[in-house]
């Protein structure tokens, strides 16, 4: 059974390069969704419900439960997963989002959810820029990759997913209770856009075994790779 991991926004799979060099199991893939350095399938609208959707079409594919891990939106989105089919996971892992009606949106997501301050978001910002890793704490050297690889089609995609999940906490809190498989929480304790605080009320609303805070920011599968990696294969092998 493999373990598939989902990046969040605005990255693609190579976020996970890091945690995947200190794994030691060999069976893991890195997908990337729709729109996020790969194309969108042909009337794609890029909501939560479709990527939830797309990734539940994807993961009956693999013909077996999956070790399913998010970070981020891909946090988000997997929860979802876990909780709509829990025949699909074998276990979960999730960091850095909250799945809450208490949760209220980061600035920037703010901008992105209002259609003419999310455009001109958008529009204005430069390919060479770093603005939107300000305050996270990501190496240079990443993040100038990562903002590269904004794109347009990106950048749709990210707009018309912000703006979908505006009462997101609300709507897919309370199916939490479904989900069925062991859980961890990984959380970065100095993150601004996800307080820690929402870690443990993750890990309370899915019955995770373990909460894990680490000393750094947003990116915890950048920052603290290894230390992810640790906990993933612990987690796996309980």
């Amino acid at each position: 059974m493999p373990a598939v991991l989902i990046h969040g926004v605005p990255d693609t799979h190579r976020v996970w390069d890091g945690v995947r060099r200190h794994l030691i199991r060999s069976d893991v893939e890195a997908w990337d969704l729709p729109g996020f350095g790969t194309p969108r399938p042909r009337g794609f609208g890029s909501t939560k419900e479709e990527y939830v959707d797309w990734l539940i079409e994807r993961l009956e594919r693999v013909g077996e439960p999956v070790d399913l891990v998010g970070h981020d939106w891909g946090c988000i989105l997997t929860a979802r997963v876990a909780s709509l089919r829990p025949d699909l996971v074998r276990t979960w892992a999730g960091s850095s989002a909250p799945v809450s009606a208490e949760y209220v949106w980061h600035p920037l997501a703010k901008i992105w959810q209002d259609p003419v301050e999310g455009n001109r978001f958008m529009d204005e910002l430069h390919p060479a820029s770093l603005d939107l890793m300000e305050n996270f704490d990501v190496p240079a050297d990443v993040a100038g990759d990562m903002v590269l690889r904004v794109d347009g089609t990106m950048r749709d995609s990210i707009l018309k997913l912000y703006r979908s999940a505006e009462t997101v906490g609300a709507q897919w809190e309370p199916e939490l209770a479904n989900v069925s498989a062991p859980c961890l929480v990984f959380w970065g304790t100095l993150d601004p856009a996800s307080p820690v605080g929402f870690a443990g009320k993750l890990g309370g609303a899915v019955r995770a075994s373990r909460v894990v805070e680490l000393d750094c920011n947003h990116w915890t599968v950048v920052q603290k790779s290894a230390e992810v990696a640790a906990a993933l294969e612990a987690h796996w092998t309980a």
